[in-house]
């Protein structure tokens, strides 16, 4: 079949709408039609090469929900019918890291940036050359042929446009503050970036009882709806953070810093490095340059104040489990999702939503395909 999609032709470049064609679903494969894609700042990293791609052209996207249409052979965990939300990681449940707990850290994710399926081939695309597929998704196309691995079923009480966002950055956000900075209720906790991914690291902190959750974010925007969802103080600049953070707890400083800024640099990990007392945690979810390399930190009090850095993919969480967890807190009304889609964009508009985020004014943006 054909099916409209955003794809990058180049790097750096701009999102292009094109007609890729479709195969067949393979083995463990399914066709979905997405109804929503949401529009996070790693597919920008793409668009500026920030972020190398095995494969161009290359379908952007990999936050999105949507509906199965066909299945191909041996699927067992989803149905025609069923409605999905991608994973941008992979979860196979059998690999050493799946079978450990560690389904973030799926072996399949090794075809996460070329873009392929996990037997390393392509289901689209364009003017006869193969196409990728966004971290083995692509929610920027109307419909894709997906990795049942890739895909974890939802109910169907969850509005799409809402439902997309669980794909990444609200898992991330949130496990970014409950597994990687294991937030305790008292704690101090200081969020660098307040985007699609740090909002939920403060809707998390707060959550889980930290009396003092200190947003940063250059953005008035973003501070702002930063209060809705939990924050106690906010700042433009880490170093008032930082000072705030000390004023509170005796000089110690944060028991925490998540860095979710949008693209992140050794400097901003430093910062939060310095920001934090002793025994403290610095969460390094956001992404950079992939050249960015160093850290300009006193090795000396890393040792001596017992500090910790700490990497986070997916909010360290296996994702089938994440995304149908933070679905039932959403169901509850212990988690706001609707609160985070600032604005909905026509797929043709993907670019300018791209502009919107660069401008401060979205905390995400959501693309609603036609259907």
């Amino acid at each position: 079949m054909r099916t409209r999609a955003a794809a990058l032709l180049e790097q750096p470049g701009k999102w292009q709408i094109v007609d890729v064609d479709l195969d067949e679903p393979s083995a463990n494969e399914v066709l979905v039609r997405f109804v929503a894609a949401g529009l996070c700042h790693s597919d920008d990293h793409a668009a500026t090469g920030d972020m190398p791609v095995g494969r161009l052209p290359l379908i952007g996207g990999h936050e999105g929900a949507g509906v199965v249409e066909k299945v191909g052979p041996g699927v067992r965990s989803l149905a025609v019918g069923d409605r999905v939300v991608a994973q941008f990681v992979p979860s196979c449940g059998r690999c050493l890291p799946c079978a450990s707990g560690r389904g973030n850290l799926c072996d399949l994710g090794m075809y996460a940036l070329a873009g392929s399926m996990a037997d390393g081939t392509y289901r689209a695309h364009h003017d006869g050359a193969d196409v990728g597929q966004m971290t083995m998704v692509g929610t920027f196309a109307e419909h894709a042929v997906v990795s049942e691995f890739s895909l974890t079923k939802i109910g169907d009480d969850i509005p799409f446009h809402v439902a997309a966002l669980l794909s990444c950055g609200v898992p991330t956000g949130w496990g970014s503050a409950e597994y990687g900075a294991e937030v305790e209720a008292g704690h101090t906790v200081i969020v660098m970036g307040t985007g699609g991914v740090g909002m939920n690291a403060v809707q998390a902190a707060a959550a889980r009882g930290a009396s003092y959750v200190i947003a940063v974010d250059p953005a008035p925007f973003k501070r702002e709806m930063a209060t809705t969802f939990g924050a106690t103080h906010t700042f433009a600049d880490i170093d008032e953070a930082a000072e705030f953070a000390r004023s509170v707890t005796g000089g110690q400083g944060a028991n925490s810093v998540v860095v979710a800024v949008g693209v992140t640099t050794s400097e901003h990990v430093a910062k939060a490095v310095d920001a934090i007392g002793k025994f403290g945690t610095v969460v390094v979810t956001g992404i950079g340059d992939i050249k960015d390399e160093g850290l300009p930190i006193n090795l000396w009090m890393l040792s001596m104040m017992q500090k910790r850095i700490q990497g986070v993919i997916f909010g360290m969480g296996t994702p089938s489990f994440e995304i149908s967890r933070l679905a039932d807190l959403y169901r509850s009304g212990r988690l706001k999702l609707d609160e985070l889609v600032t604005k909905t964009y026509r797929l043709e508009e993907v670019n300018q939503a791209y502009a919107d985020m660069h401008a401060g004014s979205n905390v995400r943006g959501v693309i609603l395909h036609d259907t």
